[in-house]
């Protein structure tokens, strides 16, 4: 990888977040009813998931390139988890401040964006020794891990992350969907997806671990792909099944982020499975793969097109139309990721 390459996609993830932010703060910028307080508070929380990409996306390049110190091995993740700490905080603030259905729903999926991001920055702590994959493929399968890497307790530490998030986020969302009401049905089925996002996670962190340490065996090369394709069809069956389930406008905004939310994991997919195809084997393809979250994000743009034509007539569209936008700049930003693997792994 030249380095012109890694800067750009290094400024991807940035690029995204910038996205993200400035068009939550434009919606928020416009009339102040609950719809705009919404839209406008989840996508200045998606920033947060694109900067925590941006630092998984620095962690591998830097050592692709030969640029990449003790000091980046500290100052990328830690960033990318007070960006998450941020957001879990702020969406707690928001949840609290008034007792308004716009503060608990905007409130609470900001909580589950933080999660998300968490999650992702511990993408980029189990990548801080990335290079080791190729040294470990060199080992006898299931030989040991190669010096340097994760200790057996660091790499379960690693994984345990996405599933306490996981975990968490599902709690929530019961407690969320137990009382009932309107902002607990649509932040609920919001909160399932984000959690659901964090489930697909633990599979990629987990074999960039486990290959890390020279334990992925051939089951995994199966296990964890489906897993998270898995989660994807969850999303995207619960989000249809919101949709059509009933006849009420609240059903809207939560069935139609899920679809987005599910995407999210198809684009985490490429990821997964490029890990999976390439271990201890050459794979023709491989170069394909990034164009999995090229699809995502432009499925999930035009989708907000429509949606964005249909909240014309009916305002219960609005605030899908502009999540999903924040979502297809997520699902770009998965793009330069599974490129950096991609030319990682060749």
């Amino acid at each position: 990888m030249n380095r012109t390459i890694s800067i750009v996609f290094r400024a991807i993830p940035l690029l995204m977040g910038a996205v993200c932010l400035s068009y939550g703060l434009y919606i928020l910028a416009g009339p102040d009813d609950a719809s705009h307080f919404v839209a406008g508070h989840v996508n200045v929380g998606l920033t947060a998931i694109c900067y925590a990409l941006f630092t998984t996306a620095a962690t591998i390049i830097r050592q692709l390139i030969n640029r990449y110190g003790r000091v980046w091995g500290i100052i990328l993740p830690l960033s990318g988890y007070m960006a998450a700490a941020a957001a879990i905080i702020w969406g707690i603030i928001l949840a609290n401040r008034e007792n308004t259905a716009a503060h608990l729903t905007a409130g609470f999926v900001v909580i589950g964006v933080g999660f998300v991001a968490a999650c992702v920055s511990t993408v980029a702590a189990a990548s801080t020794k990335f290079t080791l994959i190729q040294s470990a493929q060199l080992l006898d399968p299931l030989g040991g891990p190669p010096e340097g890497a994760h200790s057996r307790a660091a790499g379960a530490a690693l994984i345990a992350v996405p599933a306490a998030a996981a975990i968490t986020g599902f709690s929530l969302a019961a407690g969320l969907l137990m009382r009932g009401d309107i902002p607990g049905f649509v932040a609920g089925h919001v909160m399932i997806g984000l959690s659901v996002i964090c489930t697909a996670l633990i599979a990629l962190v987990a074999s960039i671990v486990r290959q890390i340490r020279n334990a992925f065996n051939d089951s995994e090369r199966l296990a964890w792909p489906w897993l998270v394709a898995a989660a994807g069809a969850v999303n995207l069956l619960l989000g249809f099944f919101v949709l059509f389930s009933s006849g009420e406008p609240a059903r809207l905004a939560p069935g139609c982020v899920l679809i987005g939310l599910g995407l999210i994991c198809f684009s985490i997919l490429s990821k997964v499975l490029l890990l999976a195809l390439v271990w201890r084997r050459s794979f023709a393809l491989a170069n394909r793969i990034p164009l999995m979250p090229i699809g995502t994000a432009l499925t999930c743009l035009f989708f907000a097109a429509f949606l964005f034509e249909a909240a014309g007539t009916d305002p219960a569209f609005f605030v899908p139309a502009h999540v999903l936008v924040g979502l297809g700049a997520v699902c770009f930003t998965l793009f330069s990721i599974v490129s950096i693997l991609e030319a990682g792994t060749e």
